[in-house]
């Protein structure tokens, strides 16, 4: 068993049942690191999803980091980056036979996202029916304007920053 836990500094730690900790994951994402208000799981423990106070929802594959606690060739990946809520997201979870993601807000919205590619899919008390399969064309919530980041490994928001090549100097003449 190994437990999960999120934090203010956009952290995920995770720990062994005796208090050892195993892992720190923190996205690499071109969104700052916030505060972290939710997470959860799928059933067979491949996918981690947290949710931000900023509205963000980040999916990490944790599967290979489990088959092995003491191989650090396991990573923990992040796979996907999306932007749920215009407002801190409360509660969410990952209902595996749909494969959607459900997620709930202080506004007192609840939305569906398809869990793979982050794509809005609708929010509880719409007067249309959900419809879960495959998705014809991208559409977003009224309060969101940014489309979903797939994070790839050699990502360019995964780099470190370069230090930069001309940094500023003060110029006392000018």
């Amino acid at each position: 068993p190994v437990l999960a836990s999120a934090h203010e500094n956009g952290y995920i730690y995770l720990w062994s049942i005796q208090g050892n900790l195993l892992k720190e994951i923190l996205p690499f994402s071109k969104y700052p690191s916030v505060s972290l208000t939710a997470l959860c799981t799928d059933i067979s423990t491949n996918i981690l999803l947290a949710g931000s106070k900023e509205g963000y929802i980040m999916r990490w594959s944790i599967g290979s980091f489990f088959e092995d606690l003491q191989s650090s060739k396991n990573q923990v990946k992040e796979e996907l980056c999306w932007r749920a809520h215009s407002t801190k997201v409360v509660d969410l979870f990952h209902e595996e036979e749909k494969n959607v993601v459900v997620t709930a807000s202080i506004d007192g919205s609840v939305r569906i996202w398809h869990a793979t590619n982050g794509y809005y899919l609708g929010y509880f008390g719409q007067p249309r029916k959900f419809e879960l399969s495959e998705i014809s064309e991208l559409i977003l919530p009224c309060d969101i304007n940014k489309f979903p980041t797939i994070i790839k490994e050699e990502s360019k928001y995964m780099e470190k920053k370069k230090k930069s090549e001309y940094p500023l100097i003060l110029d006392r003449e000018k």
